[in-house]
């Protein structure tokens, strides 16, 4: 009998592991045509317009959504938000004859270009009936039939800020022997980084370090548009997406349309800034190419020896030079675009204790009899109830003393686990973060050192206090400054 409760509990978290996957997939379908600002004149052609795209499906493959089908998906949505969408649990149902789905395979590979609606409608004159097209395409899939996917991005600016960010990363110099990064967002409208920190690794825990305190200062953008590396990919971006409401896209492999302006942007800062630093103990040009291939001299420019200088010296740079220059495309600087986009409009923002939920990490673990779990290696006290049960606990990886919440299979709430022996404070993969940061700047020797100018300049127009990572993880930012100083995160 224990045997089967615990096969039937793993089960649970299963159906419910998949019914966020399937809420994901049909929440990032209709985000953009449920916008409470668009109106019912507009919102037919959008549902048209999804219902005639075959999309990515959540477990691989493709797929293709009736109007009906989408239109249902919006009223559940604002019926029950991100809940909502999530499958209802149903009866299993009758299995398809393997005749019917070989009748199926046939069909299609004869004319590939039959969509699963008219292989279906065949079937329904040939048969007197026929398996959903959903069926279909899963059968399709499976025999790896190719499903004719049409590959589509929308406009080639956004009309307002915050309407889409454009996410990317970039490969920088070595500091201290060790490889950086630069995650960035870009708004699609002004140009104007809303988000950008250099770090010691590529992954999830860094993006974010870079977009958490982006989202609390320049506010919530309606879509995120990412390509498919592993830190964009990781379903943590997903989840934080999905509830804070924003539709995150993702772009084909090889196909990076709408991805020029953070393309240009990263020429840009390869052009104007890396090739003004020079990592100490290392040539310039062991590190840094300039984009147009020109020869660097090594003596010249700023020597940097730790990553929070590198952070700060950048965040100088972006408020300073990039954010103050006349963009060719749009004529105006970034920055006064940005502000003159917001007449008679604000910005979407919200409480630092959402934004933080929203970053939160989930695990699954089994209780023990004594009504104990175990977490990075804490052991933590939950409801007696629960011993022997499988439950997902949802905690904030920086801080594994805080509040943990607890719920049993099917979602049902069970309360909060309480901290009985710590270990651990942080878990492994945040600290790893934390532990990046490091000290001892080191002053450029001789030559014109003019990143440090710049930062000079920035720092006399500064207004109110460095953000604090520390601060960050609790809820309490200071969001003077978005891309940050020397004194946030150097990860």
């Amino acid at each position: 009998m224990a045997g089967s409760h615990s096969t039937a509990s793993r089960d649970g978290l299963a159906r419910k592991e998949r019914a966020e996957k399937i809420a994901l997939f049909r929440y990032q379908l209709i985000r953009e045509a449920a916008d409470d600002s668009v109106t019912t004149r507009q919102r037919g052609p959008m549902v048209k317009a999804l219902a005639a795209t075959v999309h990515p499906g959540p477990f691989g493959g493709t797929i293709q959504v009736s109007k009906d089908t989408i239109d249902r998906w919006i009223r559940a949505w604002r019926v029950g938000g991100f809940d909502g969408l999530k499958p209802k649990p149903r009866a299993q149902g009758m299995i398809t004859p393997e005749q019917v789905l070989s009748l199926a395979a046939v069909l299609k590979r004869e004319k590939p270009a039959r969509t699963s609606a008219q292989v279906r409608r065949i079937m329904i004159d040939t048969l007197g009936d026929a398996p959903s097209e959903s069926t279909l395409l899963r059968h399709f899939r499976t025999l790896d039939i190719p499903t004719g996917v049409r590959e589509v991005f929308g406009r080639f600016e956004a009309d307002h800020p915050n309407e889409l960010w454009v996410g990317d990363g970039l490969h920088g110099p070595r500091i201290g022997g060790r490889k950086t990064y630069l995650f960035a967002f870009l708004d699609d409208h002004s140009r104007l980084v809303t988000a950008a920190r250099w770090a010691f690794a590529e992954d999830s825990v860094r993006l974010s370090a870079a977009l958490r305190p982006a989202l609390q200062s320049r506010g919530i953008p309606g879509i995120v548009y990412v390509d498919n590396g592993s830190a964009f990919a990781d379903e943590s971006l997903a989840r934080t997406c999905a509830r804070l409401g924003i539709r995150l896209t993702h772009s084909k492999p090889y196909r990076p349309q709408g991805r020029g302006k953070i393309e240009r942007f990263f020429n840009t800062v390869t052009s104007q800034f890396l090739t003004e630093i020079t990592p100490a103990g290392a040539n310039k040009t062991d590190d840094v190419k300039p984009a147009t291939g020109a020869t660097v001299q090594d003596t010249a420019g700023t020597t940097i020896s730790s990553l929070e200088e590198l952070n700060a010296l950048f965040s100088s740079w972006v408020e300073m030079v990039y954010h103050q220059a006349i963009h060719s495309t749009t004529g105006q600087t970034p920055l006064a675009r940005w502000d003159t986009g917001w007449a008679n409009r604000r910005p979407d923002r919200r409480d630092p204790d959402i934004i933080a939920e929203a970053f939160r990490w989930s695990a699954h673990r089994t209780v023990t009899k004594s009504a104990t779990v175990s977490l990075q290696p804490n052991i933590y006290q939950v409801d007696p109830l629960l011993a022997g049960k499988r439950v997902e606990l949802i905690y904030d990886p920086f801080d594994l003393t805080g509040a943990i919440s607890v719920s049993a299979a099917g979602g049902v709430p069970a309360g909060e686990a309480v901290l009985l022996e710590i270990r651990r404070h942080v878990h492994h993969k945040a600290a790893k973060a934390v532990n990046d940061a490091d000290t001892g700047a080191v002053n450029a020797s001789s030559g014109i050192d003019y990143l440090r100018m710049v930062a000079d300049r920035h720092k006399d127009t500064m207004v109110g206090a460095p953000i604090s990572f520390d601060k960050i993880a609790a809820g309490t930012t200071n969001t003077a400054s978005t891309t940050g100083t020397a004194k946030e995160l150097n990860i």
